[in-house]
């Protein structure tokens, strides 16, 4: 049996706007154009979110939302 490696096409990353939790306990993090209010606050532990970049994959939000 013969299986070849398929070589693995890098995911094109790019600077995206994300609100982080402004909770040094917390790691949550969402993009922006994700989101649903204009200044969110944290699903996880009711905190304030900040604006912050991050280096992620290339996403399109086609919701029409933006």
């Amino acid at each position: 049996m013969y299986f070849s490696k398929k070589t693995i096409e890098p995911v094109p990353e790019e600077e995206t706007a994300v609100w982080t939790c402004s909770t040094e306990q917390c790691s949550c993090w969402m993009r922006d154009n994700f989101s649903f209010d204009e200044s969110p606050v944290c699903p996880i532990c009711s905190a304030t979110m900040v604006k912050d970049t991050r280096l992620l994959p290339a996403l399109s939000n086609t919701s029409g939302r933006r």
